[in-house]
């Protein structure tokens, strides 16, 4: 029986395990974390699939496969009362065409053509361009959870554990699939993992039914299928700060209102501020970490939700290889 770890519990890591334990069914998966649900990075997810237009794999097209492949992921499981619900909006523009494009969805949501001029007309600006879209929204409060339990009920193993050193797991499994997010920068040496600082507002208007993106991706206004919005956002590279900053609120929540007056009086019901795993691209690899196989699995940005099926899939494809090749030693 192969003994596979999976280090890490967020969206990323849980996928990850989820996708592992369908593929090699008789392994027996531990998912080691110090966070889990409400204390990891993704719970703090606006959760809607629709990553950034230069989000990026290897490739274009592996990138794209994952985003498409993520998209049915979730779409199978929108009868599970898991957190997954299907979400019309729309992207606004006043300045750039561009910023209402995006070919990683083209064909994989279920809709996503031009906005009309009188679909623009509805929000008060001066909107140019527009997009409409229909995609996925995945409440990470409710997913993170379920996923976690569907994982336990399937054999899994789960260690609360802070891991200081990959070398720590050696010898002790077979592989060990590394989905630390921000701390792959230190247990892998990798320095092109950094923080991007995300913070929203979350507030109470159960009437708002469509996301509204607003002159790029970092004005937004998402509702979470149970009558909280999630205001955004800030997306600042770099900073380690993970505190709530009362001028980002404001600033969120005036950008947001701009958009959409009626938020203006809505009350605020929690703020979440975080950092996001930002690599220039997306790592799925194997390598040798001393004496153990490891998977890596990091760096998805703020686009894990997206994306973190897709990237699961091919972790849990590149374990299979590695457990096939040992037995055959």
């Amino acid at each position: 029986m192969p003994t596979i770890a999976v280090v890490g519990a967020g969206i990323v890591g849980l996928t990850t395990a989820a996708h592992i334990q369908s593929l090699l069914p008789q392994a027996q998966v531990t998912i080691i974390a110090d966070k889990f649900n409400g204390d990891t990075t993704s719970d703090g997810a606006a959760g809607l699939l629709l990553p950034a237009a230069n989000f990026r794999g290897p490739t274009f097209d592996i990138t794209k496969d994952w985003i498409a492949y993520s998209y049915k992921y979730y779409e199978q499981l929108l009868q599970e009362n898991c957190g997954v619900y299907e979400i019309s909006g729309f992207m606004l523009s006043s300045v750039r065409e561009e910023d209402v494009k995006n070919e990683l969805m083209v064909g994989v949501a279920a809709e996503f053509r031009p906005a009309t001029h009188q679909e623009l007309l509805q929000y008060p600006g001066n909107w140019k361009y527009g997009s409409f879209m229909t995609t996925l929204l995945i409440c990470c409060r409710t997913f993170l959870p379920w996923l976690l339990e569907r994982i336990k009920s399937r054999g899994a193993t789960v260690v609360k554990r802070t891991v200081q050193d990959l070398k720590e797991l050696s010898g002790s499994y077979d592989v060990v699939v590394n989905c630390s997010g921000l701390q792959a920068r230190w247990l892998c040496d990798d320095i092109h993992v950094a923080p991007i600082r995300g913070q929203i507002v979350k507030v109470k208007a159960p009437t708002v039914d469509k996301f509204l993106f607003g002159d790029g991706p970092d004005t937004y206004i998402i509702p979470n299928g149970d009558g909280l919005v999630s205001l955004g956002g800030t997306c600042q590279y770099n900073v380690w700060e993970p505190t709530v900053r009362a001028h980002d609120s404001v600033g969120i929540k005036a950008r947001c209102s701009a958009i959409l007056p009626s938020l203006q009086s809505a009350p605020v019901a929690w703020e979440w501020a975080g950092l996001r795993p930002y690599r220039h691209c997306v790592r799925v690899e194997p390598e040798w970490f001393g004496s153990s196989k490891v998977v890596h699995n990091y760096g998805h940005g703020g686009y894990g939700v997206t994306s973190a099926p897709g990237t699961a899939r091919d972790a849990a494809r590149l374990v299979l290889q590695l457990v096939n090749s040992h037995s055959k030693l």
